[in-house]
Formats: C-alpha cells, structure tokens, sequence
C-alpha cells in the first residue's frame, strides 16, 4: 500500500479526527432522541454523515487557526 505525502498530513488528521468526533457526539444524540433501537440503526449513519459533511470543511478550515492560537497562547519548553 503507498503512503501519502507527509505534506498531506493535516488534511488527513482532519478527515479522521472529524470522522470519530462526529461519530461518537451523533451517536451520543441519537441514542438521546430514538434509543438504541432499530431507529437508532436507521438513523445514526444519516445523522452521521451529515454532521462530517458539515464538519469535515470547519476543522480543516479552523484548525490552522486553533494552533496559530495555541502556540501564541503558550510558552515553549526551556
């Protein structure tokens, strides 16, 4: 299997830190609204890929900006 390019690295945490976090916060309110049913089997992967779909541009978008943030908010080691 080819690797991609450490250039690409932000982009693909993106996609994943995305991925899980809107996974497990629909499932969280999913669960909330319909149980743990078959509704929630029917209705988590819509509410799912929703939520990535809008959240996948904001973090690749916002995260440059968070760690701009950070690092002028910290000292660095030493």
């Amino acid at each position: 299997m080819s690797r991609l390019p450490a250039t690409s690295a932000p982009f693909v945490y993106g996609v994943i830190q995305s991925a899980i976090t809107t996974a497990v916060a629909t499932a969280i309110a999913t669960a909330q609204l319909v149980g743990l049913g078959a509704n929630f089997l029917m209705s988590w992967p819509v509410a799912w890929l929703f939520a990535w779909l809008v959240m996948l541009p904001v973090v690749l978008l916002i995260a440059p900006v968070i760690q701009r943030a950070v690092v002028r908010l910290t000292r660095p080691p030493g």
